[in-house]
C-alpha cells in the first residue's frame, strides 16, 4: 500500500469529529426555503443568469401550471434535430459546424465553415515534447485527471495565458477544442502502455479530418474506421456539445470565469465537475448496469425476467443497490430527451453493422419497461424517459472505445459549449458569482486551551 494513499487511524478519528460537527438538520432546508441543488421543489432550476447559447424545453406553462411536453434542445435558437438532420442529409460531419454556431451565434456559410475547419486543423498540434514531458509522465488511471492536468500545464506554454480579452480567450478555447482529442487519447495510450504493458501507439492527427475521424484515427492501432462509425461518433459529439447554462460543469465555467481567472483554470474546473458520476460519468454506470443485467437475465426476450431485474434495481436489491435505473430520467426532461431520440435512430444502424442487434433490442425493452415501472413505483412530479446516457455507452462499446475514454469523449464535445459560455460570461458579466449560504451554527464562547476537554 502506498503510504501517500493510506487513511490512518488518526485520520479516522478526525473524520468522526468532522462528521459529528458537520451534520445539518435536514428540516432547516425547508424552514429557510433553501433551494437545494439550486432547484425548487418541482425540480425547476433557480434562475441565476441569462444566456443566448442554448435552450432546453421540457414543459409548457398554462395558468402557472407546468405541463410536461416532448423535450426540445436548441443551439443558438436552432433546433438540434434540424441541425443534425441537416448535416446528416448532406453527408457532412457536424461537430465543427455546431462548435462554430455555439461560439459565434450563427450558422457558418460554406466559406466560413471551411476556414473554421482549417483553423481547428492547424491548432491540432501540441507544443514540442509535450507528449514526452507531460503526458508520458506519471500517467493516471483516470483520463479526466490526465486531461485536467494537461490543460493546466498548457498554461505554461501560453505567453498570453492570463489575457482575458475576448479575442485571446476565443483563441484559447478553439485551441483546446482542437487539442482535447489528442490529450485524451494520448493519455489513454500512455496509461495502457505503462500500466497494462500494451504496445504504445502515438499517431499524428490529420488536419484534413473531422474531430470524430481524428479520435478514431488516433485511438486505433491501424487508424482505420468505417464511415458509419465516424459519422455516429460525430453525431454523439454534436449532441453532447452543449446543454444549457445550468448543467453542473457549464455553471462551473460561468462561476470560475466570473472571478476573472485564466481560461486553463476555468476549463480544468469544468473538467473536475464533468468527471463526477452524477454528471459525465453516468454512461459508464449504464454500461456496468447492463453487464450485471446480462448475468441475471437468461432470456433477453422475456419481459417478465427483465422487469423483475428492474424492480430489484429500484428496490436496492441488484447491481450497486443505489435504487436507480441508470440512463432513465433527467433533471430537466420529462416525456423525452431529444438527444436520446436522435441517437437511437443511429444506434440501430450501428448495431446492425456490428452484429449486435439482439443487444439493441434488449436496450429498447429496458427503455420501455423501465419507464412504465418507474412511473408505477415512484412518486414523481413529471414523466420519465431515457436520457442521452442510456444509449451513448452502448454506442461507444460498439465503436470499441475503452471505458476509460467514455467521459473524456463527453469533454471533447462539451469544450465547445464551455468555451462559448466562458466568452459569454466575460462579455456580459460585471460581478463575481457569489450565491448566499445561511449559517445555522449557534454562536459559542471561546474556551481557553487548558479548559477544553
Amino acid at each position: 500500500m502506498n503510504p501517500f494513499s493510506v487513511v490512518t487511524p488518526d485520520i479516522l478519528d478526525l473524520s468522526e469529529i468532522c462528521m459529528r460537527n458537520s451534520q445539518i438538520d435536514p428540516s432547516l432546508y425547508g424552514k429557510y426555503d433553501v433551494k437545494r441543488g439550486l432547484r425548487d421543489i418541482s425540480g425547476r432550476g433557480v434562475l441565476t443568469g441569462l444566456t443566448e447559447i442554448s435552450e432546453i424545453q421540457s414543459y409548457i406553462l398554462e395558468d402557472e401550471e407546468m405541463i410536461p411536453c416532448e423535450g426540445k434542445l436548441y443551439y443558438r435558437g436552432v433546433d438540434i434535430e434540424e441541425l443534425v438532420g441537416g448535416f446528416v442529409r448532406e453527408k457532412r460531419f457536424g461537430f465543427e459546424e455546431a462548435a462554430y454556431l455555439l461560439m459565434f451565434g450563427e450558422l457558418p456559410s460554406s466559406e466560413a465553415l471551411s476556414k473554421f475547419q482549417k483553423l481547428l486543423g492547424e491548432y491540432r498540434s501540441l507544443p514540442t515534447s509535450f507528449v514526452r514531458d507531460i503526458i508520458m509522465k506519471a500517467p493516471s488511471a483516470d483520463m479526466m485527471n490526465t486531461l485536467a492536468r494537461s490543460v493546466l500545464t498548457l498554461y505554461s506554454y501560453d505567453d498570453a495565458a492570463d489575457d482575458v480579452s475576448v479575442p485571446n480567450v476565443i483563441r484559447q478555447c478553439l485551441q483546446l477544442t482542437a487539442l482535447f482529442p489528442l490529450l485524451s487519447v494520448y493519455g489513454y495510450q500512455a496509461y495502457r502502455h505503462y500500466h497494462d504493458g500494451q504496445s504504445l501507439y502515438i499517431h499524428t492527427p490529420d488536419a484534413n479530418l473531422s474531430t470524430a475521424e481524428n479520435i478514431l484515427r488516433l485511438l486505433r492501432p491501424d487508424s482505420k474506421y468505417t464511415e458509419l462509425e465516424a459519422r455516429i461518433l460525430d453525431v454523439a459529439l454534436v449532441l453532447h456539445a452543449e446543454h444549457g447554462g445550468g448543467n453542473n460543469s457549464t455553471f462551473t465555467t460561468h462561476v470560475v470565469s466570473s472571478s476573472g481567472t485564466d481560461t486553463y483554470s476555468a476549463i480544468a474546473a469544468s473538467l473536475g465537475s464533468l468527471k463526477g458520476p452524477k454528471h459525465g460519468g453516468a454512461n459508464i454506470k449504464v454500461v456496468r448496469m447492463f453487464e450485471d443485467l446480462k448475468q441475471h437475465v437468461t432470456d433477453w426476450e422475456d419481459d417478465e425476467q427483465i422487469e423483475n431485474y428492474l424492480k430489484a434495481l429500484l428496490h436496492k436489491e441488484a447491481f450497486d443497490k443505489a435504487g436507480l435505473i441508470y440512463g432513465m430520467g433527467h433533471a430537466v426532461y420529462s416525456l423525452s430527451d431529444p438527444r436520446a431520440n436522435i441517437f437511437k435512430r443511429y444506434v440501430q444502424s450501428l448495431s446492425a453493422e456490428k452484429g449486435r442487434e439482439d443487444e439493441f433490442r434488449l436496450y429498447s425493452k429496458v427503455e420501455r419497461l423501465a419507464a412504465d415501472l418507474i412511473a408505477r413505483e415512484r412518486k414523481i412530479y413529471k414523466g420519465v424517459s431515457a436520457n442521452i446516457d442510456f444509449y451513448s455507452g452502448f454506442v461507444y462499446s460498439m465503436l470499441d472505445l475503452p471505458l476509460e475514454l467514455y467521459t473524456p469523449i463527453f469533454a471533447i464535445a462539451r469544450i465547445a459549449g464551455w468555451g462559448a459560455h466562458r466568452v459569454e460570461e466575460l462579455i456580459n458579466a460585471g460581478k463575481i458569482i457569489r450565491p448566499a449560504y445561511k449559517n445555522v451554527q449557534p454562536h459559542v464562547l471561546y474556551t481557553p486551551l487548558d479548559d477544553r476537554k
